[in-house]
């Protein structure tokens, strides 16, 4: 059986393609669901593919994957800067954590500059678009296929 790898949607996601195109892009999130799923699948990975503009439900998927996925790849959208709540669970999950962006929340707002999510990941992407999820698939295949530390 593939290990499952949760990539995890935080709010507004869900308007991709349509929400302010100049700085996102006109990839929906659909299709960003196709292109990670396939770049999994490529790695031999299963996508769990998922979005929400609740906070709660995002934390408890979080906490989920500790029995259920190998890896997280988390866009927290505008939780990234708030939410010490995932943060936590985050923290909590034991398992690697890929945090992504469409943009490049350095060359925007100062509010955008600070991420809670960050403290918890592994590593960053942000700046590429919709090939931003590719990179962190390609990113937590590499994690998962490295032995770990004793």
């Amino acid at each position: 059986m593939s290990q499952v790898i949760l990539i995890l949607n935080g709010p507004n996601l869900n308007l991709l393609g349509q929400r302010e195109p100049d700085i996102y892009g006109r990839t929906s999130l659909e299709d960003i669901r196709g292109l990670a799923t396939a770049r999994a699948e490529s790695h031999g990975l299963k996508a769990d593919f998922r979005q929400s503009n609740e906070e709660g439900e995002l934390v408890s998927w979080v906490q989920g994957a500790r029995s259920a996925a190998a890896g997280i790849v988390i866009n927290a959208a505008a939780y990234t800067h708030t939410s010490v709540a995932i943060l936590d669970a985050l923290l909590a999950c034991g398992v690697p954590v890929i945090e992504v962006h469409l943009s490049n929340i350095f060359k925007r707002e100062e509010f955008r500059h600070h991420s809670f999510v960050s403290r918890a990941a592994t590593g960053v992407i942000c700046g590429f678009g919709a090939q931003g999820y590719e990179l962190a698939v390609d990113a937590m295949a590499q994690l998962l296929k490295s032995p770990k530390p004793a």
